[in-house]
């Protein structure tokens, strides 16, 4: 199991997040990467390989998980290039 530590502006850890593919910090960061809206959902295994659970079947801590994903990676300016 992956663990994403985030970090605070003062250098100090804030949380440790699950950063495993198809995860809900997977999924927030890549819908960020991608330029798709904030839709929280992740997979319970691999991406697109196993069962999608949707916004109404997740627990408050993986909706959260979801949305630190895509804030890091908003701030991060990490964007799919399409040119």
């Amino acid at each position: 199991m992956n663990k994403r530590i985030i970090f605070g502006m003062d250098g100090t850890s804030m949380s440790n997040y699950n950063d495993r593919h198809g995860g809900p910090y997977d999924r927030g960061a890549a819908d960020s990467y991608y330029g798709r809206p904030f839709d929280p959902h992740y997979f319970v295994g691999d991406t697109h390989l196993s069962p999608r659970v949707d916004l109404a079947d997740m627990t408050t801590a993986e909706i959260v998980e979801y949305a630190v994903g895509y804030v890091d990676n908003e701030k991060s300016g990490n964007k799919k290039d399409w040119g």
